[in-house]
């Protein structure tokens, strides 16, 4: 395979590259700037004198980190194929599952090309196209998987301020929409054990004066520390030479940390690596030992080819050792997804990993890097394991995940959680569903309960939005369903949940701030996918929209506008080219 970069223009590049040791950090909104490419600070949570056994390979300050070794080895490509699309789906009453399509080796991590020619390198997405508008006459019912992922955003966000838009096949709507807070009631007390809440709401569409947006919003019921079962956890990481930056291996490290540091009594944490070969690095250890649970992630070093299948083979057999029915199990992979060496197919690993579910051992996926990211077999792994899927861009991502998280990240409340919302076509003439193209399930697989769904941790909001166009108002114009297994169940359970009149507003600007906000994450999102739908939507019109919606979360939504504001100035400079 041909390198994307000679070795004699990445000498000429390192020999012209500086790095400041000031220590200074660049400043681009309200909100903390430890989300930038490769961003990891000396100093702060998570961080003790282990820090020093860093690899010397790497330039590390207070304001940016960048790999200078050599490129990491090449590795062999293993493409595969995989189902077609929604519309086949619908048609044959199969779900649309995801493929890969492996192509050249990135460029390596550092230095960073000027932001006006960064490129995609080898990085993998899927397009899984945009939901059409549906007649109601044809169709009423719309019917998916619910989906909790939320690394769509977060490599965006990586993009953004990085100076570059985001591949449009990187974009997914319910990823951004899902990936901010919103104020949902949970599941009342005397709910009869329901894992959830349902809310709807609706309002006039600020993009599309003949239509109104509909909201569906489900609150999974929250856990404390005490309430959460103990978990047994085995930690799968990538060593392979692609890791070697250290936006990749030294920041998955620090997110470790920040996760053994949240952990309880009674939790245990195994270690497996795999690059070229596997290892159990460290067997299951309990708390008491946090120090050796420390010392081993420390000691991990990048180097070799990648064989993943193997890797998951250990892990898989560390966490069903420790199955029971007081305590969860769940592997943890983290990886950049370029895993394209071992005697397994990809297709042969899922299938095995559905196989592992059955047994009670859930999986998650969390990505980092750039340049060779393989953003689509980390989505599938995750799906199939019946776990979360994350993208880790710094340690505010870290700690979000692996901290303010970490109910929902490690203990489902409720699988296999399927949605499907009845439009009444005395109402409702026609629907889109905006997002959710990779989770569809055909409308006859609703009640049948061996079609694979989605996973709802503790404490996790999911939220869909709709376009509709009603013929009425008068009247009722929605009802959803939903359908959801216990964590350890094989029989679902189904409730019904009807619109009410005081769920509907006569204007935009009437609807509650919550649900403004999350119409401009859903506009922006379509329109850095490119979707047809909102051809003549404007990321001015987004942010106006976010401004005008109330505080933010944890600076959270500040750092949304920043971001789009980042957008506008790029699709502008590209608009005048």
């Amino acid at each position: 395979m041909k390198k994307t970069i000679s070795h004699a223009l990445w000498a000429f590049t390192l020999a012209t590259f500086t790095v400041s040791a000031c220590g200074k950090k660049d400043s681009v909104d309200t909100a903390s700037n430890e989300n930038t490419l490769a961003h990891i600070p000396s100093g702060g949570e998570g961080r003790d004198s282990a820090d020093s056994k860093m690899d010397p390979s790497h330039v590390v300050n207070d304001s940016v980190a960048y790999e200078i070794n050599s490129p990491a080895p090449e590795k062999s490509e293993q493409p595969m194929a995989m189902p077609a699309s929604k519309d086949m789906a619908r048609r044959t009453g199969a779900r649309a599952k995801p493929s890969v399509a492996m192509s050249p080796q990135a460029m390596p991590v550092s230095p960073p090309p000027p932001p006006t020619d960064i490129g995609q390198g080898s990085e993998d997405y899927k397009d899984y196209g945009k939901n059409p508008m549906v007649s109601t006459a044809e169709d009423h019912l719309s019917t998916f998987a619910v989906d909790v992922d939320t690394a769509s955003y977060a490599i965006a966000r990586r993009k953004l301020m990085s100076g570059q838009l985001p591949p449009e096949s990187a974009v997914r709507v319910e990823e951004f929409v899902n990936y901010f807070k919103y104020d949902y009631a949970g599941p009342a007390a005397n709910a009869n054990d329901a894992p959830f809440a349902v809310h709807m709401d609706m309002a006039p569409s600020p993009f599309s004066k003949e239509r109104k947006l509909l909201r569906v919003g489900v609150q999974a019921k929250k856990l404390s520390l005490r309430e959460r079962k103990n978990a047994n956890l085995v930690f799968l990481v990538d060593v392979s030479g692609s890791m070697q930056s250290a936006d990749k291996l030294e920041l998955a490290k620090r997110a470790l940390r920040i996760l053994v540091d949240n952990l309880k009594d009674g939790d245990t944490v195994s270690l497996v690596t795999y690059a070229g070969s596997t290892r159990v690095v460290l067997p299951p250890t309990g708390l008491e030992k946090k120090g050796e649970i420390i010392s081993a992630l420390e000691d991990l070093r990048a180097g070799g080819s990648t064989a993943m299948a193997s890797g998951m083979e250990l892990a898989y057999g560390l966490a069903a050792q420790a199955l029971g029915p007081n305590s969860l199990s769940r592997v943890i992979v983290l990886s950049d997804g370029d895993a394209n060496i071992g005697n397994t197919s990809h297709d042969a690993m899922l299938k095995s990993i559905a196989g592992k579910v059955k047994e009670g051992v859930t999986l998650s996926t969390i990505g980092f890097g750039m340049g060779n990211y393989k953003d689509t077999l980390m989505e599938q792994l995750a799906n199939k394991g019946n776990g979360n899927y994350f993208y880790i861009d710094g340690m505010n991502q870290a700690r979000r995940v692996f901290q303010e998280q970490l109910g929902g990240t490690l203990e489902v409340v409720a699988k296999d959680v399927k949605i499907q919302v009845d439009f009444d076509p005395d109402v409702v003439s026609r629907y889109r569903l905006i997002g959710y193209e990779n989770r569809d399930v055909a409308d006859v697989d609703f009640r049948n309960d061996k079609v694979d769904a989605g996973e709802i941790g503790a404490g996790h909001t999911v939220t869909a939005m709709y376009e509709v166009e009603l013929t009425r108002e008068d009247a009722v114009p929605v009802t959803v369903r939903l359908r959801a297994k216990t964590p350890k169940g094989s029989k679902a359970k189904e409730t019904a949940y009807a619109f009410s009149p005081k769920q509907s507003f006569a204007s935009f600007s009437a609807a509650p701030e919550d649900f403004r906000f999350a119409s401009a994450v859903m506009g922006a999102a379509e329109i850095l996918r490119g979707s047809e739908h909102a051809a003549q939507w404007s990321l001015e019109e987004v942010i106006s929209i976010a401004k005008a919606s109330g505080d933010s979360y944890e600076s959270e939504r500040s750092e949304f506008i920043s971001l789009m504001e980042k957008a506008r100035e790029l699709k502008s400079k590209l608009a005048r080219r």
